[in-house]
């Protein structure tokens, strides 16, 4: 089978692309993964996913769920009946069962097809990976096919997206490659205006939740935006799938199942009109795009006029948002067809011929041998505006130095001098006829070694050398046989463009050398920035950076309020004079080089440039070293744009992040500002309402109640009291525990007094339960503050008290269990939601059971946490379900170290 054939003229590659049939064979060996993708929960995800997984199981496949959560909803607890369910593997969690997918069980059963459920699950601390979807990578290894689930906003890449949209960031998050490397893609959708009428139905979250959740995050405007990056998501990978068959089947392209803008890119003057008319038509087909520049041999012949129009450009397509691609070419026209039709591009945007109408014909235009050979391919040609978009430096650059070097004249001196000695002694020794040969060698090494100018030395010594010492009459200049003349013009020729030749071989060996280490530089820098975490780390990884590859002191200037300021430098310099700081501020406001060798104030110490990204300029970088005159070579000028652009993202991401931290931090603040609000106004006025209610009857109509309607009034005010009186404890107590300033008063103390002294602080709450109480008597002293331990029991018992019924029992018990002492208390009430058991902790919390919520501050198992916490020990909720009890309730474990030397008996206040 041939390799290629032509086809409408142009010459057809039938070969498959070797990287995606070892994409194909890889594959081949694992087993097949597809995601069920939504915009946002409630959409019906895991109903699709069971769904599909029962039309597989009824085709008679071995079809297994490895983990499905129902959250509570019949129709999908209806659709696991009849699937065979791998039991889930229990983990012990800060004293506290967590149940997992139990992979290893999964993997001993080897089903053909295994459910699994929100696929960016975070696992527990003990599992063997940390994420769901390394456990999916490690099934799929085995060649188990895998269903999965997951939303738009956990996808990796568009986290920052969905945290603006929406004003919540999400932390779990799935790599981009998981969804690369999914072999279907299947996208569960449903309008808006649904999805916010299942909430409100209950069908999603409880009712109290659904309605926070419609008011914040499912507000129709945040979910249409999710809807759109979900649809864009899949239809990148539907696109990546399309490109993949074509590649591994030998299709040429154009497929116009969607359209994808391709624009090459020269030196050219109309160079930025031809990337912002791409941006413009990408917009307006709503398409990728791409950049691509080809390097020809004549590329390095460039001026660095030209080299920084290119970059500049290249930038610009970038900034645009286009993927730039470089690629080294020999035939421009033939290889721009190729990569356009290994990526399945349907439009390329050239601009209009350049050259005058002689040159092209004697040399060809890629413009016309494009549209010749395309295709289906539509090719656009335009004359774009050669003023529009030049880049404007305002920076005088430093010339390139170019040291006249003695040592490669001399050598090639050498070279020829060795040629001379080698043709002499062939000439004496053998029969050689063509001594030229001999002197080429010399040119070619002289090329090699030393470049072009050595290698024109060589060629015209070399010649002069040849006549003087072999050619007739010898030792004289003089060419007395025409045929020696004509070799001898022919050697000079052969040996002129043989130096050329071996002089830029050489010059794109070098050029190469110095690119692949200015790349492997950048993408050093790039990992180093990825990597950090703060602005303090960007900056001086960036300022290390610029100084140690251009040999210059450097300076990071930020915005600050209304001027900018000095925040990292190399080495270490914060101090600026007058003038840089005039410099800096009009850079930063006029986005504008200022400073030395600039245009404007020109007579700063340092030169100062924009860090801006595509958006807007992110800050200042003040450069300078102890020469005299321009600061940066063209070269120089262009590899600090590079590493200024890659900072400037980097700098955005972390404003970014700590704009989207603050929004947060701000919305949270405002939820508890509201919780305590709304807190106030009720527990605060509750028992001030009955507490000036029952004066004031006792004052107007005293006299006239009778003694036990008097002290049954009396009571009321004094019970009310000591309500209002907890409720004010508990806001001082939480906020000691906010501000940090909790230090315990410790000592040393026998648990059962406390838990005694709890019980006779809550009588009153406790007197419609029964009570049992089994606290070992054996237990070692703890090292607590007893005030807040009883106040931690105190808390507890009231909880108890006021979720379960009256008449039921109230459980306390404390054991020693090796190393520490367990105290838990247990109630017979409805129990807690498994997905409120970490929340009740949270501060204004409260369980919603039905249409009501018990009274109350939502504080007290929050400051159970903090003091139990503060003191070094951990606090659990659980329900009784969960250590095989049959009746419903509640249990609160509480886990105290004990100490390692305890006092002597008498000696622990």
């Amino acid at each position: 089978m041939p390799d290629a054939h032509r086809e409408n003229g142009r010459e057809i590659d039938t070969r498959p692309s070797p990287d995606a049939l070892l994409e194909h064979a890889t594959r081949e060996s694992q087993g097949r993964l597809k995601i069920f993708l939504g915009a946002a929960p409630g959409v019906g995800k895991t109903y699709e996913m069971l769904m599909s997984g029962r039309a597989r199981k009824a085709d008679g496949l071995d079809v297994v769920i490895g983990v499905v959560e129902t959250h509570g909803r019949q129709e999908t607890e209806a659709l696991i009946r009849g699937f065979e369910i791998v039991p889930r593997r229990l983990i012990d969690y800060r004293g506290q069962n967590l149940d997992e997918m139990d992979l290893d069980a999964i993997l001993a059963r080897r089903p053909a097809l295994v459910l699994v459920d929100e696929l960016a699950h975070t696992n527990a601390a003990g599992s063997r990976h940390p994420k769901r979807y390394m456990d999916v990578q490690e099934i799929l290894s085995q060649g188990i096919d895998v269903y999965s689930t997951l939303n738009i906003q956990h996808v990796e890449s568009l986290n920052d997206v969905v945290a603006q949209i929406t004003r919540v960031r999400v932390r779990e998050t799935v790599p981009d490659l998981v969804i690369d490397q999914a072999d279907d893609v299947e996208i569960i959708d449903i309008t808006p205006d649904d999805l916010i009428k299942r909430l409100k139905d209950g069908k999603v979250y409880v009712p109290q939740t659904a309605r926070r959740a419609v008011e914040n995050y499912f507000s129709p405007g945040n979910l249409t935006a999710l809807r759109e990056l979900a649809l864009r998501r899949t239809a990148q990978r539907v696109d990546e799938q399309l490109l993949h068959h074509m590649q591994a089947h030998a299709i040429s392209g154009p497929w116009a199942a969607g359209e994808r803008l391709l624009v090459c890119l020269d030196h050219g003057r109309n160079g930025a009109s031809l990337v912002r008319y791409a941006r413009r038509q990408a917009d307006r087909l709503r398409a990728p795009w791409a950049v691509l520049h080809l390097e020809t041999p004549q590329s390095i012949s460039l001026s660095d006029d030209e080299k920084d129009r290119l970059a500049a450009n290249m930038r610009l397509a970038q900034q645009l948002g286009a993927e730039t691609v470089t690629l080294p070419a020999l035939h421009p026209s033939r290889d721009i067809i190729a990569y356009a039709n290994a990526n399945n591009f349907t439009h390329i945007i050239v601009g209009r011929p350049g050259k005058p109408r002689w040159r092209q014909i004697l040399q060809g235009s890629v413009t016309h041998e494009l549209i010749r050979h395309a295709g289906d391919i539509s090719v656009h040609v335009i004359s774009g505006n050669a003023n529009e978009g030049e880049p404007l430096r305002g920076v005088k650059t430093a010339p390139a130095p170019t040291p006249v070097r003695i040592k490669p004249y001399v050598k090639s001196g050498i070279f020829v001098v060795l040629a001379v000695l080698v043709g002499y002694f062939l000439d004496q020794t053998l029969d050689v006829r063509n001594l030229a040969l001999v002197f080429l060698m010399a040119v070619l090494a002289a090329a090699v070694r030393g470049g072009l100018g050595p290698g024109l030395f060589a060629s015209v010594l070399g010649a002069l050398s040849f006549n003087f010492f072999f050619l007739d009459p010898r030792y004289t200049f003089t060419v007395q046989d025409p045929e020696s003349l004509v070799a001898l013009f022919f050697y000079l020729g052969v040996a002129v463009v043989a130096s050329n030749l071996t002089a830029a071989v050489q010059r794109q060996a070098a050029a190469a050398r110095h690119r692949a280490r200015t790349t492997e530089d950048l993408y050093l820098f790039s990992k180093k920035l990825a990597g950090t975490g703060t602005l303090d780390d960007v900056l001086w990884a960036t300022a290390f950076q610029i100084a140690s590859m251009l040999k210059l002191r450097v300076v990071i200037l930020l915005p600050e309020g209304d001027t900018i300021a000095v925040k990292a430098g190399y080495p270490p310099d914060d101090t600026l004079v007058d003038a840089d700081i005039a410099a800096a501020k009009w850079a930063w406001e006029h986005n504008r080089p200022a400073g030395r060798a600039a245009d404007t104030l020109p007579g700063a110490k340092r030169l100062y440039l924009p860090l801006r990204t595509g958006r807007e300029a992110v800050g200042v970088i003040g450069l300078d070293n102890d020469r005299q005159g321009p600061l940066l070579t063209p070269d120089q000028q262009r590899l600090f744009d590079a590493l200024a652009d890659q900072a400037a993202l980097a700098i955005e991401r972390i404003q970014l992040v700590s704009d989207v931290d603050k929004a947060k931090l701000a919305a949270e603040t405002d939820r508890l500002r509201t919780a305590l609000l709304t807190s106030i106004s009720h527990d605060l006025k509750t028992p001030l309402a009955a507490i000036m209610g029952s004066a004031g009857t006792l004052r107007d109509f005293g006299a006239d109640i009778p003694e036990d309607a008097r002290a049954e009034l009396l009571t009321t005010v004094i019970d009310e009291s000591e309500r209002l009186n907890r409720f004010i404890a508990n806001l001082l107590d939480m906020t000691r525990i906010g501000s940090g300033a909790m230090e315990p008063n410790y000592a040393y103390h026998f648990a059962g007094d406390i838990v005694g002294t709890a019980l006779s602080r809550a009588v009153k709450i406790i007197a419609a339960h029964r009570l049992d109480i089994a606290i070992a008597p054996d237990l070692p002293m703890l090292k607590v503050d007893p005030v807040l331990f009883e106040q931690v029991f105190f808390n507890l018992i009231d909880n108890a008290a006021k979720y379960a019924p009256e008449g039921s029992l109230i459980t306390i018990r404390g054991w020693r269990d090796g190393g520490a002492v367990l105290f838990s208390v247990m109630d017979e009430g409805p129990g807690i939601p498994p997905d409120d058991l970490e929340r009740i902790f949270d501060s204004f919390y409260r369980v919603r059971k039905g249409d009501h919520v018990q009274a109350g501050t939502g504080l007290g198992l929050s400051i159970c946490r903090g003091f139990v916490e503060a003191m070094g020990g951990t606090v659990r909720a659980a329900n009784r379900s969960a250590y095989g009890l049959n009746a419903s309730g509640a249990v609160f474990t509480i886990r105290m170290p004990v100490p390692a030397a305890p006092p002597p008996l008498g000696e622990h206040q």
